[in-house]
């Protein structure tokens, strides 16, 4: 917005100010008035304003409003000077430069406003929020060896911080600072503002802003190039770039390209049409649009249709795609490629989508002309010899405007993409969504699409909801713990050894005695293949004698481990309350209401096969036994404005997108189950405040002698990847 300086000459203005502005007293500013012709005068004047609460005003003790001016708005500044008394100068006062103290990370303290300098370790590219504002969130470090966060807001996307990729350089100006949960983090308030620089060691020092008025002193300069020097020495910065010549299936990467095609898809996502002058080595999905629907010059597409990708964009990024103007670079952060064939054809293809949310920095960037990267792409795109690119493979796309039959089939395909929620459907995506006070008044059974709130779970321990479950039967069972497999083991070992049964024709026998007081005898039973043994990773094996410990450390180092213990005639299983298999870190189970255990030499029909794959159900097919399965056991009490409703999970992995057999050995998982369950249902927050599931779900009939109920379990749903 303009700035103008007006001299005071005998107490009038030099130059009056324009005649349509009236004077306003400044006590007597009223929330909601409109300012736009006017002005109040105290040092500067300020013109066509708009008066709004200070979101900071009870934690920072300040006026309990903000004046807010743009230059879009047309707003207006003029300062005023007094001449000097001196004889000596009747020119006007010089301003000189604030000298601004920066704080260094690590001594920050709760509800401080300061000025800090920071490297960029991890940012999200501004997105729209909840409510009508952009936000950015960008993680800083600097030599202090601290970390800070920042949440950023602001109305005007301009005014963010124009962060390009990891290892810039932020300048920030009175930023918040706040304590929550042990941890510094920054928040906008009144009279933020940044610079940022690239990060790159020997790059000009040219800041980035919106702003036309700031200021940046030649020892900041200094700053600049020590924290480039320090970052380049001790942070891996590099990010996860990529050309499309280099893309894998499965693979999660930045680009950096040019828009040169846009179309819109449906209400949730968008097309982008862009290329990097390289060409993506594997058959890539061309969108069916609408020839009238899509942007772009006709002939610059036609001719670069062997070189151009199609990404489709989702949900909250969607208003930005709409914006970006053709011919526009840009850095698209975490896109997915996808390996896909159509729904009714076998080709395969690789599709690239930027998922919803901003996980992961995820997000669009738009790149100045004057970013070297853009000028490093420019150069080469200028170099590409387009003739060539006419000449490719045909199948260099996949041209699928014939194999979605009708637009039903087009908006599954899009659907199973998006990711709306924090669950995802994965199936019957013609249900139309039900409220909840509707299924509880309608008979049963019945199936369901609804989106709610998770209010409720439980059981609240998690490592409880892990169970056994036999098909056959339909029971359930608790887990064993590894005491009672111990006290087992223990009691088997009291039998030594048969002697008579090593060293058959389908597995090899090693036996010992312990040195210990006890000399208990163990005897380990190598299954063959072809008469010869195998890599231990290939290999099954039965113990007898051994202890708990020991039978982890085979099971970690060989395939399989069957606890064994013998007979007069034959090897046997131990009792069912044992598992009768161990696979790395995960014990399987079998029914005693279900099987009929036969003895081991049954295995040795899996052992002639060409190549045994030791799959525990097989195993447990041959062995006469009847496996149990884990699964997930949870209630959710669900909401969503028209009633509450008690539904079941009964889950193997597809909910979590985790194995429910591992989840009681590996740490790491059990973390990201409690992280996955804390994201759907977050703990102190407001019901207001948490996030939507889409969930499928089915009713059914319970009669138990004369009682009758009605129950509901949730089914094809899965938690979104954003949230795993």
């Amino acid at each position: 917005m303009p700035v103008q300086l007006l001299k005071i000459i005998k107490g009038e203005s030099e130059t009056p100010l324009p005649s349509h502005l009236q004077k306003e007293d400044l006590k007597c500013l009223q929330e909601g008035c409109d300012y736009t012709n006017k002005y109040f005068q105290d040092t500067f004047v300020v013109a066509g304003f708009k008066l709004a609460k200070s979101p900071t005003a009870r934690e920072d003790g300040r006026h309990g409003c903000d004046l807010e001016v743009s230059e879009e708005a047309g707003s207006a500044i003029y300062i005023y000077t007094k001449r000097s008394t001196s004889a000596a100068s009747e020119t006007a006062s010089v301003s000189v430069a604030p000298k601004y103290v920066y704080t260094p990370l690590n001594h920050l303290k709760d509800g401080t406003v300061v000025n800090l300098y920071g490297i960029v370790k991890f940012f999200k590219p501004p997105y729209v929020s909840k409510g009508t504002d952009y936000c950015s969130v960008v993680t800083l470090v600097d030599p202090s060896n601290a970390k800070l966060t920042c949440t950023l807001f602001s109305g005007n996307l301009d005014s963010l911080p124009k962060i390009y990729k990891i290892g810039d350089i932020v300048r920030f100006h009175r930023i918040k600072i706040r304590e929550y949960n042990g941890q510094m983090q920054g928040i906008t308030s009144g009279g933020f503002a940044s610079l940022t620089f690239d990060g790159s060691v020997g790059a000009p020092v040219v800041p980035r802003t919106s702003s036309k008025l700031y200021t940046f002193l030649d020892e900041e300069q200094k700053t600049i190039e020590e924290l480039r020097a320090w970052a380049a020495s001790n942070l891996s910065i590099s990010g996860p770039t990529a050309k499309l010549s280099g893309v894998q299936p499965m693979l999660f990467f930045d680009l950096t390209c040019q828009l040169v095609g846009k179309a819109r898809v449906d209400g949730s996502s968008f097309l982008l049409k862009v290329w990097d002058g390289t060409k993506c080595p594997y058959p890539t999905w061309k969108v069916p649009v609408e020839a009238r629907d899509l942007e772009g010059e006709k002939g610059l597409l036609q001719q670069l249709r062997n070189l151009t990708v199609d990404i489709l964009v989702y949900d909250n990024h969607v208003q930005l795609a709409k914006s970006l103007k053709i011919g526009s670079f840009l850095r698209i952060y975490s896109i997915h490629t996808k390996q896909a064939s159509a729904d009714n054809q076998d080709v395969s293809h690789v599709e690239f989508h930027l998922h919803g949310g901003t996980c992961y920095g995820r997000g669009i960037g738009v790149l100045p002309e004057s970013n070297p990267d853009v000028k490093e792409l420019k150069a080469f795109l200028e170099s590409v010899d387009l003739a060539d690119s006419q000449n490719m493979e045909s199948m260099s796309s996949v041209e699928l405007d014939g194999i979605f039959s009708n637009v039903t089939d087009l908006q599954s395909h899009l659907q199973r993409c998006q990711q709306l929620s924090v669950t995802v459907l994965t199936d019957h995506q013609d249900l139309n969504n039900t409220g909840l006070k509707t299924i509880l008044n309608s008979t049963a059974p019945q199936q369901y699409r609804i989106r709610a709130k998770l209010r409720t779970f439980k059981p609240q321990k998690l490592h409880q909801c892990i169970k056994l479950y036999c098909s056959k039967c339909n029971s359930l069972k608790e887990v064993p713990n590894g005491d009672d497999f111990d006290l087992i083991l223990q009691d088997a070992a009291a039998t030594a050894p048969n002697p008579e049964l090593r060293n058959t024709s389908w597995y090899d026998s090693v036996m010992w005695t312990t040195q210990d007081q006890k000399q208990r005898k163990i005897a380990i039973h190598f299954v063959k293949h072809d008469e010869m043994l195998q890599e231990p990773e290939e290999t099954l094996l039965m113990i007898e004698g051994g202890t708990l410990k020991e039978v982890w450390k085979l099971s970690r180092r060989f395939k399989c481990v069957i606890p064994v213990r013998s007979t007069e005639d034959d090897l046997e299983l131990l009792d069912l309350s044992a598992p009768f298999l161990l696979q790395g870190s995960v014990k399987y189970y079998g029914c005693k209401q279900c099987s009929t255990p036969k003895t081991i030499k049954s295995l040795s029909s899996l052992a002639a096969e060409q190549r045994p794959s030791w799959e525990p159900t097989e195993i447990a097919q041959v062995l006469g036994i009847v496996p149990l399965q884990y699964v997930f056991i949870m209630k959710f009490t669900l909401v969503d404005g028209t009633g509450a409703l008690n539904a079941y999970l009964f889950d193997y992995e597809k909910f979590f997108q985790i194995p429910a057999s591992e989840i009681l050995t590996n740490n790491f998982l059990q973390q990201k189950m409690q992280m996955t369950m804390n994201t759907l249902c977050p703990p102190g927050r407001k019901l207001d405040d948490l996030p939507w599931l889409e969930c499928f779900i089915k009713s059914y009939n319970i009669t138990d002698g004369m009682k009758h109920q009605v129950y509901y379990q949730i089914f094809d749903t899965t938690v979104a990847e954003d949230v795993v």
